[in-house]
């Protein structure tokens, strides 16, 4: 885009697209440090995206600057050549200075709790490059595919973080949908491959079997995401984290099986192995959740990294509504703590 042009755009129109956040099981299997050398057990995540989307808007602002505000996060503006990459706004700046976007206020609004463990960061990014290209087509560029968008927001993203990150969240938040992802195992390669797991005619099938809870503490998952890297890195658990991907797959095959017992009992095998490794994946709050889950013969699993945020349920019909009984006494207690009313969202970035 040419210097101003933007910012005339922006006076005449507002940009605006959405993205949905996810839920997850295999987690961490989407970083190159583990799918390139645990190829040969076929490692893949899965996820749903969920109708709590994240938007992004483009509006004009002062030549030359750029100010970006969020729920949960103080505003912040600087000039275009002199934005922080390392503020917790840091990733949204990084992309403005790929499309040497001034003159802008970038205003990001999610559905979802701030810092709730359900792709928000990555979600807003995916949903930022989306506008951007959408604004760049107003002035007769050419869009941007769903899977450069995913691309792009990934490396951007790799690129400023102080630890590998995974791109399980751009995926969701670009292609929506039930889906397993699989990971190269050649550098030639596709960089991921999609299978569908569940039919948008199975999505109510599937929403009455789910529960999701917010536990009113915020996520900071470079914690704990980062001491598996280390460990990892380090020959630690590698015989965990084989049968975390073997795990995963045994889920969707249960899932497209529409057997649900097969995957209750493969989430929390997954579940328990990750708290052997790392028993902080769970809060207080998320530990009495999980336990309730157990007994009423459901699984429960933390989203992304864990440590705080959301977590999930999966169980049969029955099961599940009583499970959402008891999760919200359990919540009833806790500062911010809330079940979350979703569905499920086939359609990815808009």
């Amino acid at each position: 885009m040419k210097k101003g042009e933007l910012k005339k755009l922006l006076e005449s129109e507002v940009i605006e697209t959405s993205a949905p956040c996810r839920i997850d099981c295999g987690g961490t299997l989407d970083i190159k440090t583990f799918y390139y050398t645990l190829r040969y057990v076929s490692p893949c995540t899965f996820n749903i995206a969920l109708n709590l989307k994240t938007h992004a808007r483009l509006l004009p602002y002062s030549s030359g600057m750029v100010k970006i505000s969020s729920r949960g996060f103080q505003s912040e503006e600087y000039p275009i050549e002199e934005v922080p990459y390392t503020s917790p706004l840091g990733l949204m700046f990084a992309i403005a200075s790929y499309f040497q976007a001034d003159g802008i206020h970038i205003r990001i609004e999610s559905e979802s709790p701030p810092k709730s463990a359900l792709g928000g960061s990555s979600t807003a990014a995916v949903a930022l490059i989306g506008a951007f290209s959408k604004a760049c087509t107003r002035l007769g560029g050419e869009p941007i595919s769903r899977e450069n968008t995913v691309l792009l927001a990934y490396n951007i993203e790799d690129s400023i973080l102080s630890v590998p990150c995974g791109i399980q969240d751009q995926l969701a938040a670009a292609f929506g949908g039930v889906n397993a992802w699989h990971w190269p195992s050649v550098p030639d390669d596709p960089p991921f491959k999609k299978v569908e797991v569940i039919g948008q005619d199975d999505y109510p099938e599937l929403k009455d079997r789910l529960l999701l809870a917010y536990c009113g503490i915020p996520h900071e998952s470079k914690d704990i995401n980062g001491k598996w890297v280390r460990q990892f890195m380090a020959g630690k658990n590698r015989s965990d984290w084989r049968e975390i991907a073997r795990g995963t797959n045994d889920f969707i095959s249960a899932l497209k099986m529409r057997n649900w017992t097969g995957a209750v009992e493969a989430v929390n095998k997954e579940v328990a192995i990750r708290m052997k490794m790392t028993p902080e994946v769970f809060t207080d709050v998320g530990e009495r959740l999980r336990k309730e889950a157990i007994q009423k013969n459901c699984a429960a699993r933390f989203t992304g990294s864990g440590g705080g945020g959301c977590i999930w349920a999966l169980g049969e019909k029955d099961d599940i509504s009583g499970l959402r009984s008891s999760w919200e006494d359990v919540l009833s207690g806790v500062d911010g703590g809330k079940l979350l009313e979703v569905g499920i969202e086939r359609n990815g970035l808009d």
